[in-house]
């Protein structure tokens, strides 16, 4: 992907579900990025702000062209630009999908609401705007699924302000809308079937691919009334966070089961603002669209097919809130109209929400400013919260903080033992501290907790490794391969295993295996030209040797064993350069200085090679190398 627009990567955004889902324009844009930008870090983060503004200046158009309200337009799109709940999706870069599909999304009622227009006197531009917006809704879709209800927007929208159903016939008496209800329904309706048809192919290859990968919980980790439950709340918390948007956080964890309080409070929030806006449908239809467009498009990621272990989002509001946004402009606007309030007053008003709103969300975005910031901000602000934990503790490994992040790994553990990322990085981060035996209970936890989870099997493998547990080794890096086949450090590490027990044509496939998915592999290149000269190749090995040193010429191993294939070879001189730069770069390595001994000595140098053979000795013997020693102290032996 950091390379750029190319044919190759062209193709992997459309065939990979890395991140569990499938949304290949995405990808594909941050490709042009990397294009664009290298790998400077500001040119997404800069890509995202500007299609967050055109999705702005694209919802004002679209409300003006449909309402034919300039001012009430533009106070919706200042709340949608401003509002701290949209801080998640811009700021994060990773959530481009949100700001790209949102901006095909509305390009599509754009198209849609064009096509709504026109007369039978001009059906062939009607048919063209009717097929712009399924394309456009196809590449919303392939940008990320959130927006499969924008078939039921569409509806909402031809009831007002498109009021479709009055041009059907429909301004009669109320007497009369049961009769007529089909006549106008059913058109609409049959509309829509291509636009349902997108929306469910994108579902269903959402779901397969979550269930590939595991992220939908099973009912019997998540029963169905706690999932229930928790969309009745989060409806609740929505509604608040969008009129009070205080303590925002990254992630809200889903708690299982929810208090009867909160849930009832939420059930009686929904269903009594339901109640509301259909009983003021007619009279105020802003408020039927308003608030159905709240309820209908955060369906999708509601809870009630729960994904991952997040019981809302904010980034879930970026859509959603528009619906909110539409009914308090509108209804607000038609109720103030009434009380007749002078125009700047109520412009001032306006002016000091958005101005309010654009304060917090620049305090919301001081918390993105690095992961460390942000999740010691969601500790703060939430409890028992072990993904911000295990956050912050990964965060400060990645920066040589390995001593300040085990407090924060171990909590994470400690409030969840059964979260596997978490003895994941905690098992990682011991091994790193070479406390073995502690990490491989911890990695050997994250392997239980998520038996597909092809790093931890990696990981597992590598601290048996090192404890010469080989056979143990190989069994969990076999596991890896075969979970991540497309991993080439899952191949390398198993080669290296096998390596070591002297098995070098399976070690050959192995490194083989890793070259071929990434070329650039310089350890990987290193050991199979080890294992090459094992089998006696030694111009192969040699060639491989070469190449790790090309891609990094400061390994003094890949100098050490360069410089024993050029001992094979029969060129002691050239191998005397490759142990010379290999003691160069690390000068108490007790091998290179021994094999520089026997160089020396291959080319008559024996007063030059003594202190090599004595310095070898003297190190095997410290480093409780025994058989290295001997072979140091023969050599001196030897040469007296």
């Amino acid at each position: 992907m950091l390379a750029g627009l190319t044919w190759r990567n062209l193709g992997w955004a459309f065939q990979t579900t890395l991140d569990a889902s499938w949304y290949p324009l995405s990808w594909l844009s941050f490709m042009v990025d990397a294009t664009l930008f290298g790998g400077c870090p500001a040119g997404p983060h800069l890509m995202n702000v500007v299609l967050h503004l055109a999705n702005g200046v694209l919802l004002f158009l679209l409300l003006e062209r449909l309402t034919g309200s300039l001012w009430r337009s533009a106070f919706v799109a200042g709340l949608f630009t401003l509002h701290p709940l949209h801080v998640e999706s811009v700021a994060w870069v990773s959530e481009r999908k949100d700001v790209l599909s949102t901006l095909f999304g509305l390009l599509t009622l754009f198209a849609y609401a064009r096509f709504a227009a026109t007369t039978s006197n001009n059906l062939r531009s009607g048919a063209r705007a009717y097929f712009l917006a399924l394309l456009l809704y196809a590449l919303s879709l392939l940008s990320k699924p959130m927006l499969v209800t924008l078939p039921f927007v569409m509806l909402l929208l031809d009831y007002w302000p498109l009021k479709r159903n009055a041009a059907c016939g429909m301004q009669n008496a109320e007497s009369r809308i049961t009769h007529h209800a089909s006549r106008f329904l059913l058109p609409l309706l049959l509309e829509k079937v291509p636009f349902l048809l997108l929306a469910t192919m994108a579902s269903i290859v959402t779901v397969i691919v979550h269930k590939q990968v595991g992220t939908i919980a099973s009912l019997g980790s998540v029963s169905m009334l706690a999932r229930i439950e928790n969309a009745f709340v989060s409806y609740g918390r929505y509604l608040a966070q969008t009129f009070w948007p205080t303590n925002l956080a990254m992630p809200y964890l889903h708690p299982g089961h929810w208090p009867l309080g909160p849930v009832l409070l939420g059930v009686a929030l929904v269903a009594g603002f339901s109640a509301i806006a259909v009983w003021l449908g007619r009279r105020r239809p802003c408020l039927f669209v308003g608030w159905f467009w709240f309820l209908g498009t955060l369906v999708p990621v509601i809870g009630l097919l729960q994904w991952g272990n997040q019981s809302m989002a904010d980034r879930f509001m970026y859509v959603p809130s528009v619906g909110l946004f539409i009914a308090l402009a509108w209804g607000l606007g038609e109720m103030l109209g009434r009380w007749r309030l002078p125009r700047a007053a109520i412009a001032s008003a306006a002016a000091l929400v958005l101005l309010a709103l654009a304060l917090r969300s620049r305090d919301q975005l001081s918390y993105w400013r690095d992961t460390e910031t942000l999740f010691l901000h969601t500790i703060e602000v939430t409890s028992g919260n072990y993904v911000a934990y295990d956050s912050v503790g990964s965060a400060l490994v990645r920066k040589g903080k390995c001593d300040d992040a085990l407090p924060f790994l171990s909590e994470s553990v400690r409030l969840q033992p059964r979260y596997p990322e978490g003895q994941y990085d905690l098992g990682t981060a011991l091994m790193n501290k070479g406390r073995l035996e502690e990490a491989t209970r911890h990695l050997a936890a994250a392997v239980r907790n998520n038996p597909g989870f092809a790093d931890a099997h990696i990981n597992l493998g590598k601290a048996l490794l090192q404890q010469d547990k080989l056979d143990q080794a190989v069994v969990q890096l076999r596991e890896a391969v075969r979970l991540a086949p497309d991993d080439p450090e899952a191949h390398y590490n198993l080669g290296t295993v096998l390596l070591i027990q002297a098995r070098p044509d399976e070690a050959i496939a192995c490194f083989s295996e890793a070259l071929k998915l990434k070329p650039d592999y310089g350890e990987a290149h290193s050991n199979l030209g080890i294992a090459l000269m094992r089998q006696g190749k030694l111009g192969e090995g040699a060639a491989h040797l070469s190449a790790a040193l090309r891609l990094n010429p400061a390994n003094p191993d890949a100098h050490d064993n360069l410089g024993l294939a050029f001992l094979e070879l029969k060129q002691p001189r050239e191998a005397a350069d490759q142990f010379s730069e290999a003691l160069r770069i690390k000068p108490d390595l007790p091998g290179a200085h021994y094999h520089l001994a026997l160089a020396l000595v291959q080319q008559n140098k024996t007063k030059e090679a003594l202190p090599h053979a004595q310095k070898a000795r003297d190190l095997a013997l410290a480093a409780g190398q025994s058989a290295l020693a001997a072979k140091a102290e023969g050599l001196l032996k030897q040469q007296h």
